[in-house]
């Protein structure tokens, strides 16, 4: 799977490619919540006040968001019905260890739209933490249950929430090859794209309206930047060759691809709206793939086999200053930069296994997050406190998170078919 992504300039023939209006998944996502942090917040969530014909478990959606961010951990919210009107007794609540308490409704308004109401209670302190409203339709109570989530989130760690982000992959059913963007829970999945030919290298444009991708429909790869809201899409770069492994620049204005044209794969940066010719940034006969930018543009950490083996490098964006970044292990690949700058994640081959690890940029501290034998594709959540992968378990290829530290993963997928290649989308401009 992994060497897969680092050899992907090879083409994998076939043609024809189907565009069309979004569609839903077939299967929805199974959030698995595995592991216990050394610290999190105990919250509990009391019984909603809720009408009979609520489409969408509000609370259910709001308790599996905290749980799966690795920093809170649920327990047990009582029989007793509290909406946000409530003044409660936080003292039966403290004592049962509980430091925060959500209270809430979601009720039908005459409009026919839902009102998700919530209230949130600072238990330690006896304090009103705020809350908000959100008249939504029925189609947006999964959007509402997330930006209540974030509210939350951020009020009790101090970390913005990621539950409203989005999270794009890609899927192989049969010959079947499908571009997803579901909710940052993998729920709520629709597809962008559907194609009888692979699909690869998903990646978000910083403002998260577009998404470059990777096609194989001309029978040798090319990349193309896609609209999420609208489905238009352009072509980026069909140069004589391969073309592969796009990554937004900061400011969206252009992309780094890696491209065949000249003979070897190399590093090329090309132009965000099309047109123009590339300009090469890596000057080597090796294998130069997988760039990605530093948040704050000045940066560009890459692939590169020009030591005899993959390993992950660092230069400017303009291909100087080039320095080597991992040394353990003969076989480093898919690098990936958080997006507070701290931490870089990739892909390392450990014992013949490939696994996700972290290196914290300021020491060089490297710590494998997981047990998995066929990770790849990393990609931090835009408050950096979170990873999202793809791997296989127990035979099937699946999409799992991991907090920083390893301890706590959530396996999110459970759709047919091949699932690879996630990435997360940044917060929402």
């Amino acid at each position: 799977m992994t060497r897969r992504r680092f050899h992907a300039l090879a083409a994998l023939g076939g043609a024809g490619l189907g565009l069309g209006a979004w569609g839903s998944a077939q299967a929805q996502f199974r959030v698995e919540v595995t592991g216990v942090g050394l610290q999190q917040i105990p919250f509990a969530i009391a019984p909603f006040r809720l009408s009979p014909d609520l489409p969408q478990d509000v609370p259910a959606i709001v308790r599996a968001n905290l749980e799966r961010s690795g920093q809170l951990r649920a327990l047990a919210g009582g029989s007793a019905v509290l909406d946000e009107t409530a003044r409660p007794d936080l003292a039966p609540w403290r004592a049962a260890g509980v430091d925060a308490l959500i209270t809430g409704s979601t009720v039908r308004l005459a409009d026919g739209r839902f009102d998700v109401r919530f209230r949130l209670w600072d238990v330690v302190r006896a304090q009103d933490l705020g809350g908000l409203s959100f008249p939504v339709p029925a189609s947006d109570l999964r959007l509402a249950a997330h930006r209540l989530s974030d509210y939350v989130f951020e009020r009790l760690t101090g970390d913005p929430g990621v539950f409203a982000t989005r999270i794009a992959y890609v899927s192989r059913h049969g010959e079947r090859h499908n571009l997803w963007v579901a909710d940052a829970d993998g729920e709520n999945a629709q597809s962008a794209l559907a194609s009888a030919e692979p699909i690869i290298s998903p990646a978000w444009s910083p403002n998260g309206q577009q998404l470059a991708y990777v096609s194989f429909e001309a029978r040798r790869p090319v990349v193309y930047a896609h609209e999420v809201a609208t489905g238009r899409r352009r072509l980026l770069a069909s140069f004589r060759g391969s073309n592969s492994a796009p990554a937004w620049s900061p400011d969206g204005r252009r992309l780094l691809a890696t491209l065949t044209f000249g003979g070897s794969s190399q590093i090329f940066s090309i132009d965000a709206a099309g047109g123009g010719q590339p300009q090469r940034i890596t000057q080597t006969s090796g294998i130069e793939t997988e760039p990605a930018f530093t948040p704050d543009g000045r940066q560009v950490y890459f692939v590169s086999d020009r030591g005899g083996s993959p390993q992950i490098y660092r230069m400017s964006p303009s291909g100087a200053d080039v320095v080597r970044i991992t040394f353990e292990g003969n076989y480093n690949i898919s690098p990936t930069v958080s997006p507070d700058g701290r931490w870089l994640a990739y892909i390392s081959r450990i014992s013949g296994d490939f696994r996700v690890c972290v290196m914290e940029l300021a020491n060089g501290r490297i710590t494998p997050l997981t047990d998995t034998s066929a990770d790849e594709s990393p990609s931090f959540a835009p408050n950096s406190r979170l990873i999202l992968y793809a791997t296989r378990v127990q035979g099937r290829e699946t999409l799992m998170t991991t907090t920083l530290d390893g301890r706590i993963k959530t396996r999110l997928a459970n759709l047919p078919g091949g699932i690879r290649e996630p990435d997360w989308g940044p917060f929402q401009r």
